[in-house]
């Protein structure tokens, strides 16, 4: 038996959508009365459960374990076995404790698993209505199998996907699935081959919501081979991204690894065959050189400075569920944005009315009966307008929905957007829907049907009657004969009212007329035929999703920033271009998904760069587009709310789910939730992920020297032939007091007030470019000279333990200086901003100094890490070589922007 929405369950391809519902029935092998319960059974044991496949989990101590997949890591826990097999236990105790902080700091901070295959299981309807030999009954919607016919009622959850067999009025929201912002009407005819999914209007798709009407449909699919189901697969088989910051950390890693190795194996032949040193000691020299040349704090940094950012952005309204995404948030060259609920509201509402002779624009937003009136000249009082008073009682009167406000004072419509858009639109002119009811009882209705294409309602008024209609345009325009003028029907002027109709759909609204017929007392039931003449046109009404105002602007600011917005949806072309328009972007070509299906990846690629806007577009469309502008070199961010969005969203650098109006799919495959829902809330994570770059920037570039300070004291000792000035559990006493007191002052430093007018980094830059490069091996032999002369120096009066000591207090008070040199990259800090300027980096200093205090005082500190107390002289050759490290670095900083930057 075939079936399927593409690959069928015996592997051939079937279009469903194109097929007769007789066809369907007979490779179904079911009848309108549907399956008898054996059969039933029989197809339940062949195909399974109509659930989804549940997302495999990675287990908790995998996911620790993945903590430690580092090659700096790697390095420090071979150290730390080196110097267990020399029984130095102490040195590697404390090696492995920094190794496993590290880990448990980013296993705490990376938050849940992906859980997006859960979420999209969780929108299966838990029942469905179902005929099984001939009778009605409720079933778990999961024992639903091919061949079963399910009747669908408003309100339900289409419990698989269908081929409708008879339908009644039946409108379906598909946003969860298409993007569309409007329920689409249904029918039982079938449709082309290539249709796409949001023209598949013979079909009701596993998920979506009905809102109007009824019907019966056959299931073609369920569980995985759903179209939804299909999405899921897509996402189980999306592996994700790695995220600019950890690429090119993860390439500096490497590369210093390689550096330290080479380095170590070569100080450790140089001591044992020239020097003649004890092996035993060279391997302590060696580990000690890895020690001081690895920035083991550089994963507790990243960490940290990631989730300050986190803490940051949620102030902001965005929710980062995976650290990383904060950074690359940051460095996104291009926002893939889907329109629906993200540049838009995901509400309808009327924008604009046009009557016989006057085009009137409605303000307000969602559903909220508060707004005015405008017209050319300005603001008008709709009440006093009558021809606008009579069209909005109309719409308010031929309608089923329902306005609500819940407890937060938020409005909600029950029933069809559209007509809660309209009953929106009849309060603001100053009509109360359930006082016309009172005085105009409805006494019949003609609901509507995708066929008849209109709705119609009788009403007594007086001693007589009132037909209002309401319905598509050019269906009520070949039924009227009048139009209203402000004082008297005259004969309708059918070119006006169509050129309306063109101007009001080139500008993205949806159109509908409202028509009405005076009618006699004695007329208490309709009939089509009471429709077919005499109607009087009463005017048309617009009705859009509307831009966010504030998107708007933050699209601008994005787009200041050098990076580029595209819009994707569902919707149909001239519908997505004049959207588009409203945001600025570039609307002279529009790109539709039959459009990708005719590309091959290289032509896909180049169109996805040139073009801004694309429409009728599937999930596997989205993900395409995303991985075309990765395979350009472009870091791409993608918002959506949908399930049709969730693909993508995994598979870009940066996944942005809605966090009220998304779908838990949505939530669950992004890495980072807008709790408002608000495009302008990524402009500000833009920025905060680019400040938070340059801080972990200027935090490595701060830990740099030390580092290599470290390394070139122990390269130096062991080529001279002198005791080390320090060891390698006070190199990681120095690297952890600076990790977590000094660096992390530079990585909550605030934005810099250019941050977001500068263009957005290239993909391939280097973490530390040539300046800094420069900057770290001068303030290393710096350090490197100034250690030695003053260890020397000491040694000789006090002994090798007092002048370590003297040592160590010198580097940690040359970084101390040196974090207010790294403050600012280019510009000098001899100023009260630049030294006063930052309580963050006046409390690490008070820090390190207490830290420093304890290290040298403290017996217990003095047993552990072998070091002396300091006098009174020796505190002021500390504070001296300090000083002229400060000095030093803020004369070159003078001469770069002199010379280099001039």
């Amino acid at each position: 038996m075939a079936t399927g929405n593409g690959k069928s369950r015996t592997g051939d391809f079937i279009a469903w959508h194109a097929l007769s519902t007789r066809d369907a029935l007979e490779r179904l092998q079911t009848e309108h009365t549907g399956l008898s319960a054996r059969d039933a059974a029989a197809r339940l044991r062949r195909f399974g459960p109509n659930l989804l496949p549940e997302a495999p989990r990675r287990p908790a101590w995998l996911r620790f374990l993945a903590h430690f997949h580092n090659v700096l890591v790697y390095l420090l826990i071979a150290a730390a076995a080196i110097t267990v097999s020399i029984g130095h236990y102490v040195d590697a105790v404390v090696i492995v404790a920094v190794v496993v902080v590290n880990a448990v700091i980013g296993f705490v901070q990376e938050g849940r698993a992906e859980a997006a295959l859960e979420a999209i299981r969780k929108m299966l309807s838990p029942q469905a209505a179902v005929l099984r030999d001939g009778r009605r009954l409720t079933l778990d919607a999961a024992e639903l199998v091919p061949g079963d016919v399910v009747l669908l009622e408003p309100g339900d959850r289409v419990p698989a996907d269908l081929r409708l067999l008879h339908v009644k009025g039946l409108e379906i929201d598909e946003a969860v699935l298409t993007g569309e912002s409007l329920p689409v009407g249904k029918q039982v005819a079938t449709v082309g081959h290539d249709a796409a999914i949001g023209d598949r209007a013979d079909l009701a798709f596993f998920g979506t919501l009905v809102t109007r009407g009824h019907a019966s449909g056959v299931v073609v699919e369920t569980g995985p081979l759903t179209e939804i189901g299909r999405i899921g697969t897509l996402i189980e088989g999306i592996g994700t991204v790695t995220t600019p910051l950890l690429r090119r950390v993860a390439r500096f890693g490497q590369g210093l690894a390689a550096v330290v190795l080479v380095a170590s194996a070569a100080v450790f032949a140089w001591g044992v065959l020239v020097d003649r040193f004890p092996m035993g000691d060279m391997f302590l020299a060696a580990v000690g050189l890895a020690v001081a040349a690895i920035p083991e704090e550089l994963p507790a940094i990243l960490t940290i400075a990631l989730a300050f950012g986190v803490e940051r952005m949620a102030r902001r309204h965005a929710i980062v569920r995976r650290l990383p995404a904060v950074e690359a948030l940051g460095s996104v060259t291009v926002i893939c944005s889907d329109k629906t609920g993200t540049l838009t509201r995901n509400d309808m509402v009327v924008e604009e009315v046009a009557t016989d002779d006057t085009l009137y624009r409605i303000t307000g937003t969602g559903y909220t009966p508060d707004g005015g009136v405008l017209v050319e000249n300005g603001p008008v009082d709709g009440a006093a307008e009558p021809a606008l008073v009579e069209l909005a009682r109309a719409s308010g009167l031929c309608s089923d929905a329902r306005l609500r406000r819940d407890h937060n004072g938020d409005w909600h419509v029950e029933g069809d957007p559209m007509e809660g858009a309209l009953l929106a639109f009849a309060a603001k002119v100053g009509i109360d829907r359930d006082e016309d009811s009172a005085v105009m009882p409805r006494l019949d209705t003609i609901p509507f049907e995708s066929e008849s294409q209109l709705m119609a309602t009788l009403h007594r008024v007086d001693d007589g009657g009132v037909i209002y209609v309401k319905g598509a345009p050019e269906r009520l325009l070949a039924l009227c004969d009048r139009q209203r003028d402000r004082v008297r029907d005259e004969r309708i002027d059918l070119a006006m009212w169509h050129r309306r109709l063109e101007d009001m759909t080139a500008a993205g609204e949806r159109v509908i007329a409202v028509a009405c017929r005076a009618v006699p007392a004695s007329l208490t039931d309709m009939e089509f035929g009471d429709l077919e003449e005499g109607l009087t046109m009463l005017g048309l009404i617009g009705l859009a999703d509307p831009p966010r105002p504030e998107a708007i602007s933050a699209v601008a600011d994005c787009r200041a920033a050098g990076i580029r917005i595209k819009m994707i949806t569902g919707d149909h072309p001239e519908t997505a271009r004049a959207i588009a328009g409203r945001f600025g972007l570039s609307t002279d070509e529009v790109m539709t998904g039959r459009d990708f299906d005719l590309l091959a990846p290289g032509e896909l690629a180049q169109r996805a760069a040139e073009i801004d806007v694309f429409a009728r577009t599937s999930p596997e469309h989205k993900l395409r587009l995303v991985e075309a502008l990765q395979n350009k070199g472009e870091i791409v961010a993608m918002t959506g709310d949908g399930v049709n969005d969730a693909p993508a969203l995994k598979r870009a650098d940066v996944g942005v789910a809605m966090g009220i109006k998304g779908s838990e799919a949505a939530k669950e495959a992004a890495q980072i939730v807008l709790a408002d829902d608000n495009f302008a809330s990524i402009a500000k994570a833009v920025q905060q992920g680019r400040t938070i770059y340059e801080n972990i920037r200027k935090s490595i570039a701060f830990m740099l020297p030390t580092n290599g300070g470290e390394a070139m004291i122990v390269i130096g000792a062991i080529l001279v032939g002198l005791p080390l000035p320090i060891t390698p559990i006070q190199i990681l006493w120095i690297n952890m007091v600076t990790t977590v007191t000094l660096a992390l002052a530079l990585a909550v430093e605030p934005a810099e007030a250019d941050i977001m007018k500068r263009p957005p980094r290239p993909p391939g830059e280097p973490i530390i470019g040539a300046y800094l490069i420069w900057r770290t091996a001068y303030v290393s032999v710096l350090m490197t000279v100034a250690v030695f002369a003053l260890f020397i120096h000491v040694e000789s009066d006090n002994g090798l333990d007092h002048a370590r000591s003297l040592a160590v207090n010198v580097i940690v008070a040359f970084e101390a200086a040196y974090l207010f040199n790294s403050r600012f990259v280019r510009r000098s800090v001899l100023s009260r901003r630049g030294l006063f300027g930052s309580v963050p980096v006046l409390v690490a200093v008070a820090a390190v100094v207490v830290l420093q205090l304890v290290f040298t005082y403290v017996p217990l500190f003095q047993t552990m890490f072998d070091t002396r107390s300091l006098s009174l002289s020796d505190w002021g050759l500390v504070v001296g070589a300090a000083g002229g490290l400060f000095l030093i670095v803020e004369t070159e900083k003078l001469l770069a922007r002199r010379v280099l930057w001039a």
